[in-house]
């Protein structure tokens, strides 16, 4: 689900205002927060923007360097953010959660997870380091915010070929349910849903419990992240807080797009140490 069609939903759903009524400072990444002056986002922490900016999604090219390579090679991803309008190069953006990009990489097997930031170059392109750990087919969100648009979110794929000799199968992968309370570097977290037996289409509450919460901070500029990507890949959510304080609570919000498990990452820093969870979450059809 594209931060677009978020916004489209909010929209059909009679939180904007009349055409007679004067535009609000809007939240571009949580555009049901809204001001009547200028500030940020109570939730997210993003600076407002006067009025709801046109939600174009953006093209983003992506080019591996060198073109073959295997498993435990050194390679590197290049990316080129296109304006919709224009054709041309974007090179300037806005900072998100303190970087101009975010990006996520998942293994086909729901394995291996990323979470890590491509630096700009002068030339206005995004560069990454990778190795990548094994063969198989890999999925790549790029969460970016260009000047004058709206935060976008792009998926790309990969796939990393075998070494000569080896054979590679590519298969869905199947996700048993795993609500497992998750021993991660210096913390413990624990998940409850409610309902506890999300349904596709309805909101979804996420309550984590981190044990011990002495000593949490925030990172990259929120009290956490999440990452939820279907057992196929297709779906790929990122998303913050909808409530948190500091505390050894904090409350997501989701809406699942589809009846199917999700691999739900979660990610808070405590004593300066960024603790990765991990769960699984199926999510039922409405009946």
């Amino acid at each position: 689900m594209t931060r677009r069609v978020a916004l489209e939903l909010l929209l059909a759903a009679g939180f904007a205002r009349s055409q007679d009524s004067p535009p609000d400072y809007v939240c571009p990444m949580d555009p049901d927060i809204r001001s009547a002056k200028p500030g940020v986002c109570s939730r997210c922490g993003m600076k407002l923007v006067f009025g709801i900016p046109d939600g174009l999604e953006y093209k983003l090219d992506m080019a591996l360097s060198p073109r073959v390579f295997h498993p435990g090679d050194h390679v590197q991803l290049a990316f080129r953010v296109v304006d919709p309008k224009t054709g041309k190069l974007v090179q300037k953006f806005e900072i998100v959660h303190e970087k101009f990009f975010h990006l996520f990489l998942v293994s086909q097997d729901l394995q291996h997870f990323t979470h890590d930031h491509p630096k700009l170059g002068p030339d206005g392109i995004f560069r990454f380091d990778m190795v990548f750990p094994k063969p198989g087919l890999y999925r790549l969100l790029g969460d970016f915010y260009p000047a004058g648009a709206t935060p976008q979110l792009i998926a790309k794929t990969v796939i990393v070929p075998v070494k000569p000799g080896d054979h590679l199968e590519i298969t869905p992968v199947t996700l048993v349910a795993d609500l497992v309370s998750n021993h991660c570097q210096n913390m413990d977290v624990e998940l409850v849903t409610e309902p506890a037996q999300p349904i596709a289409g309805q909101k979804t509450l996420l309550f984590f419990r981190l044990k011990p919460a002495d000593g949490l901070e925030k990172y990259l500029g929120a009290w956490g992240h999440m990452l939820a990507a279907s057992d196929d890949l297709i779906d790929m959510i990122h998303t913050h807080p909808f409530l948190a304080d500091g505390g050894d609570r904090e409350q997501f919000n989701l809406i699942f797009p589809r009846a199917r498990t999700f691999r739900v990452w979660v990610q808070f820093q405590r004593r300066g140490v960024v603790n990765t969870a991990a769960f699984n979450v199926p999510v039922q059809e409405l009946k």
